[in-house]
């Protein structure tokens, strides 16, 4: 992976946050050199009463009184500090993300599996709160504990300190390689999470299915399969990590602790050492264990945090929104297809050399049966679809070559699955951003939203997916929404195609009766009285464009849409 394309989501962990990561990593120090101070001690303790020096002892309870308070107060402030920052560098690098996610264009991220992106804004999100942000402070810490323990066992007792890093080199030889595998398990849980995210959002999105056909069997059992499979490889990465723990403090620990207490009774007992050094040695071997244990599963950690950041950059990269030139936000001329063919699969065109004309200001409708390519035309015009032969150009600039904030600026796609956010219809119509109130309301009005709006009111919550309007409401908050956007022109597909006939038509008249913007009208529903009012109509068969014209000049022609039309009546 690049430097380049995770640097951005390094610098949103310290953007405006330097001043607490110092304050914090500051303290950390400090308190691990406070640790140090209690080993000393604690010898002192020892070695007073060794000598029978009471009032010693009194003062250096005393003196242990007061550093522990202070301690106390420098282990909760550096906690406090630490806390708000991993609160804001993790909050930051999420939006980074998500902005950075946001830029890919409607295609590619139709093309994608949104469960990637549910699993590493959370759960491998918060592997890297506790593997990189939080270990980032733990390691600079252990090996401050490590290298201040190691020099004050050297200046209390060469042999002993040469036995002890002797012995410390046990644990860091066992957990090194260890430390490796970790990693590669931490990626392999994160990868099985995103499946099994994946999977549930397919099954709950589609339980009205599953319960219409009665396959709630077969739904636990594929829930079981996936959540069976994502538990087996979190066992396997907690197991490691219990082994990586359990090798290098509990079993080898002890024998490092053991061997520097029998070496240190020995030279206690020959009269080399004070006793109280013993005590001193023995505390401070546990320091100098605790790092062993942790800088290693810390490096290991950080290894798997940094994993899964280059995972995320790499999510938010691939199949990235392409550059392209800016273009007004109007049209003034048209959109003039020629000979332009496409296919998902290059053998297998689904539009095969089509040309067309939609003036600006014009009405269009675009009918044919089903899998004639449609959809495909209306998705090629939102940029969708890339690499396409032939050319089509806006207003004289060719599709291909406009950035993708230009197009989007352009044009407005309304779909026959209105998606609406759980939230007020007002919100939905703005899409949560500030417009002057004079043109909300004339947008409302003008897609016929206002007596929906009278009766429910502005704030009325739509419910998740916009459950609780009909779909003719939905529609209409949709057509609001294009409205308020302003783009020239309004692609519709097959937007009435689960409404009622009334409704139906009374969206497609509300559609038709819309002034200043080019309207292309994807429709199966061929009523004589709103085909009528279509400047041209042109018709799809087999990808090909195989007739074009006014509705009753198509129906004098007696041809495919001719017969399409006697069909459907």
């Amino acid at each position: 992976m690049k430097n380049g394309l995770t640097a951005p989501y390094y610098r949103a962990f310290f953007e405006g946050n330097r001043l607490r990561c110092a304050a914090a990593m500051l303290l950390r120090l400090v308190c691990a050199l406070a640790n140090l101070g209690f080993s000393w001690l604690l010898g002192e303790i020892f070695n007073a009463i060794t000598k029978m020096d009471l009032p010693y002892l009194g003062r250096v309870c005393a003196a242990t009184a007061g550093f522990l308070l202070l301690q106390a107060g420098l282990e909760t402030l550096g906690d406090r500090v630490r806390s708000t920052f991993i609160h804001k560098a993790l909050a930051q690098y999420k939006q980074a993300a998500f902005e950075r996610i946001a830029q890919k264009n409607i295609s590619a991220f139709a093309r994608e599996n949104t469960g990637r992106y549910l699993s590493a804004l959370t759960n491998d999100a918060s592997s890297v709160e506790t593997n990189f942000l939080m270990y980032m402070f733990a390691v600079p810490y252990y090996a401050l504990m490590l290298i201040g323990s190691l020099t004050l066992m050297f200046f209390y007792s060469v042999p002993l300190s040469l036995l002890s890093l002797a012995l410390s080199l046990l644990p860091l030889a066992a957990s090194l390689p260890m430390s490796k595998e970790l990693a590669k398990r931490e990626k392999a849980m994160s990868d099985r999470n995103e499946s099994f995210v994946g999977k549930l959002k397919d099954l709950l999105t589609g339980f009205s299915v599953i319960k219409s056909f009665k396959a709630e069997k077969e739904a636990a059992a594929l829930f079981e399969a996936d959540n069976g499979e994502l538990e087996r490889v979190k066992l396997r990465r907690r197991w490691w990590s219990y082994l990586l723990s359990d090798v290098t403090y509990n079993l080898l620990g002890f024998v490092m602790q053991m061997g520097v207490m029998s070496a240190g009774a020995y030279l206690a007992i020959r009269g080399r050492i004070a006793a109280g050094t013993v005590l001193i040695f023995t505390n401070l071997s546990n320091s100098v264990m605790q790092p062993i244990n942790e800088l290693p599963q810390g490096f290991a950690n950080i290894r798997a945090a940094r994993a899964l950041i280059e995972k995320l950059a790499g999510l938010a990269e691939e199949n990235a929104s392409r550059a392209g030139e800016g273009v007004p936000a109007r049209l003034e001329r048209g959109i003039e297809l020629s000979h332009v063919s496409f296919g998902y699969e290059k053998e297998k065109p689904v539009l095969r050399d089509v040309s067309l004309t939609l003036k600006a200001g014009g009405k269009y409708a675009l009918v044919g049966a089903s899998g004639c390519g449609k959809t495909t035309l209306l998705n090629l015009l939102m940029g969708g679809c890339e690499p396409y032969d032939g050319s089509v150009r806006i207003d004289g600039h060719e599709l291909s070559g406009i950035s993708p904030d230009s197009l989007y600026d352009l044009m407005s796609l309304i779909g026959q699955n209105v998606f609406l956010f759980d939230d007020t219809i007002e919100r939905n119509v703005t899409m949560f951003r500030e417009f002057p109130p004079e043109r909300v309301q004339d947008a409302i009005a003008r897609a016929g939203l206002s007596e929906v709006i009278a009766r429910k009111g502005a704030d009325y919550r739509c419910g998740e997916g916009g459950g609780g309007l009909s779909g003719g409401e939905r529609q209409r908050v949709s057509i609001a929404r294009c409205l308020l956007h302003g783009a020239p022109v309004l692609l519709l597909d097959e937007a009435t195609a689960a409404l009622d006939n009334q409704t139906a038509q009374q969206v497609t008249q509300a559609v038709l009766s819309l002034e200043g913007l080019t309207r292309l009208v994807v429709t199966h529903r061929l009523e004589a009285s709103l085909l009528a009012q279509y400047d041209a109509i042109y018709v799809l068969r087999g990808g090909a464009l195989c007739e074009a014209g006014t509705f009753d000049g198509l129906m004098a022609q007696k041809g495919y849409f001719y017969s399409l039309f006697n069909v459907s009546q």
